[in-house]
């Protein structure tokens, strides 16, 4: 029988794993095709993205502008009208700035020869440069000395050179206004798409919400409607700060180049501030220009090295300062994530893509937490955490890492309390670890990899200070002996157990799972023993623990037995009234609640605890 249901649960271990392959190649197939239309369809997309991205930086300004009487088409067109004449204004002083900074570098060259001459000597290999240098320049006098030959033919043969006759171009001032307007007409065009979508989406805010809302779904307006609200507002708080973020590090970098001497300083200014849109590599970007100007600009090396100062030093302040205040938690996505996304979107929609990265990252993560189907994404790309703290604790112990997990135990004691801890995230651990037991998936080597490494993160506390170390007195009889079930994870309950009586100063000892049993019962140490506890994992049989505590209750007459069903789920309250124990508990906190109270009504000459009591 039990061979049957062992080939029914392989085959249906195996339908279930044909159905997950089967139900991923659709998926498999689905992401290619999205991914191939956002390719071939960027021309349309990129405008429609970027004016989605522009509307929601407005959208407050409209707001606005509408509740303090200005109506809705006037407060769309003046927001739209200012973010036109910025942008204008920015590309007008960015190109004024570029064009003086090429008309300037010819003076730089002297500088440059002079600080090519004085690495010579200094550094290895410096004097490369201008060994190639004066190559070039002898091979250019040798062509300049042969140019007459090579072009005269035969100069001394009498033979007479070749007639050449110049011809002018018949173009037009149409082919000329062409070749110089015709580069500039497919960004003015998408620049005028963008601006034209982004009055339309302003415009028509309202009715295109509704419709977005009856294509997601109509029947469920309040997911719909809160994922959209959620996207909205991560959209709009990344961009609004990180235009905070790129003046607080354009201003000064302005400043500071000006003060150098760097030419172009506002130049680089603004494009500090444009430049740090793009996650982790604006402000490198930003750097290379001026720091190759201060190279150019004077002869001596003090520019370069105030100009490397100054850039590390506003990377370090916008980095550790400005940005985690700006940022907080706001985009909900993982630093991971961000790079794999500006790495993703720029090999699909290049230096747009990159721009537009995060953003369309933070609404797939808000499709993730609010699409059943789409959770993955958010596990991928989100920064919220995916494992409970008992969960990563568990993970850690069967990867043979008390380290970190020792590292998690402190952080929580910290917060709350390491007994805390043990309650709230050692013993759920354990409890994980017994049922993947019960099922079969967690061998018996594995049990005592959990135990081990519960052993090590005590040893660990116990160095940090946060448990007591062991230290008995010779000839002391302890007053507490914790009996481990039937399995290293009792066991290692029972240490948890015994670290928390030890840190209030009761004297008590653990037994190992073999002392439970019948025959090696009578051989356990109890003379002298006032509390007898039973954590127990591996069973919750009522059977099994009431003939357990009968045979505890031959060997210690007077003493209080606690019996602690740590597996909480799997103790109800008929099977913990008939285990003949003083006091049945399920949990840390109440088995020491319950010690301590029988210790204490010894202390004053009480009677005992009332038999078969129930706590938490």
């Amino acid at each position: 029988m039990q061979g049957d249901n062992g080939e029914r649960r392989r085959i249906g271990d195996g339908a279930t794993a044909e159905r997950r392959s089967g139900g991923a190649m659709p998926a498999l197939v689905v992401a290619a095709i999205v991914i191939t239309g956002l390719y071939f369809a960027r021309p349309v997309l990129e405008p429609l993205a970027v004016a989605v991205l522009l509307s929601l930086l407005l959208s407050p300004a409209v707001y606005w502008l509408n509740h303090h009487g200005l109506g809705r088409m006037p407060a769309v067109f003046a927001s739209v009208g200012f973010a036109f004449v910025v942008i204008i204004g920015l590309a007008a002083a960015i190109g004024e700035e570029a064009i003086n900074l090429v008309q300037n570098l010819p003076k730089y060259e002297d500088n440059i020869s002079a600080k090519i001459r004085s690495l010579n000597g200094v550094v290895p290999g410096a004097g490369v440069v201008a060994r190639t240098s004066r190559v070039f320049q002898d091979l250019s006098a040798d062509l300049a000395a042969a140019a007459p030959s090579l072009m005269g033919g035969a100069a001394g043969d009498g033979r007479a050179p070749m007639p050449v006759q110049i011809r002018t171009s018949e173009s037009t001032s149409f082919d000329m206004l062409r070749s110089v307007v015709g580069p500039l007409l497919s960004p003015i065009a998408s620049t005028g798409l963008v601006f034209l979508f982004v009055v339309m989406i302003l415009l028509k805010r309202e009715d295109l919400r509704n419709r977005v809302l009856r294509l997601a779904g109509a029947r469920d307006l309040h997911r719909t409607t809160a994922a959209m609200n959620e996207a909205a507002t991560r959209v709009s708080g990344y961009l609004l700060m990180q235009l905070v973020v790129g003046i607080a590090y354009g201003v000064p970098v302005g400043i500071g180049l000006a003060v150098i001497g760097i030419p172009n300083a506002p130049l680089w200014a603004i494009i500090g501030v444009a430049f740090r849109f793009i996650p982790y590599l604006g402000g490198a970007l930003t750097a290379v220009f001026p720091i190759a100007l201060a190279i150019a600009v004077s002869p001596g090396w003090a520019d370069l090295a105030w100009t490397v100062l100054l850039f590390v030093a506003i990377e370090v302040i916008i980095g550790n300062v400005v940005e985690p205040w700006a940022y907080g938690r706001s985009t909900g996505l993982s630093a991971v994530a961000v790079t794999a996304a500006a790495v993703f979107w720029t090999w699909l929609w290049g230096v747009v893509g990159l721009l537009l990265a995060t953003p369309l990252t933070v609404c797939l993560v808000v499709l993730g937490r609010h699409v059943p189907h789409l959770q993955f994404l958010d596990i991928l790309l989100g920064n919220q955490p995916v494992l409970s703290p008992e969960e990563t604790l568990y993970q850690r112990l069967l990867a043979r890492d008390p380290e970190e997990a020792t590292e998690q135990a402190e952080a929580y004691a910290k917060e709350k309390s390491i007994d805390a801890f043990f309650d709230d995230v050692a013993l759920p651990a354990l409890v994980m670890a017994q049922r993947d037991n019960d099922r079969g998936v967690l061998a018996a080597h594995w049990r005592g990899v959990v135990a081990e490494g519960f052993a090590a993160i005590l040893e660990n506390l116990a160095d940090d200070g946060l448990v007591e170390a062991e230290a008995t007195e010779p000839g002391s009889m302890p007053t507490v002996a914790c009996l481990a079930g039937q399995n290293e994870l009792d066991l290692a309950a029972a240490w948890l157990l015994q670290h928390m009586l030890r840190s209030r100063g009761h004297h008590n000892v653990v037994s190992s799972p073999d002392a439970a049993s019948p025959f090696s019962l009578d051989r356990v140490p109890l003379t002298g023993v006032a509390v007898v506890c039973l954590p127990l994992l591996s069973t919750t049989s009522p059977a099994r623990v009431r003939y357990l505590v009968r045979r505890l209750r031959r060997r210690v007459h007077d003493a209080t037995i606690v019996v602690a069903f740590l597996d909480a789920a799997g103790a109800d309250d008929p099977a913990i009234s008939a285990i003949a124990a003083d006091k049945a508990v399920t949990t840390f906190s109440g088995a020491i609640a319950a010690i301590e109270a029988a210790l204490k009504e010894r202390a004053t000459g009480g009677e005992g605890v009332p038999a078969r009591q129930s706590a938490g």
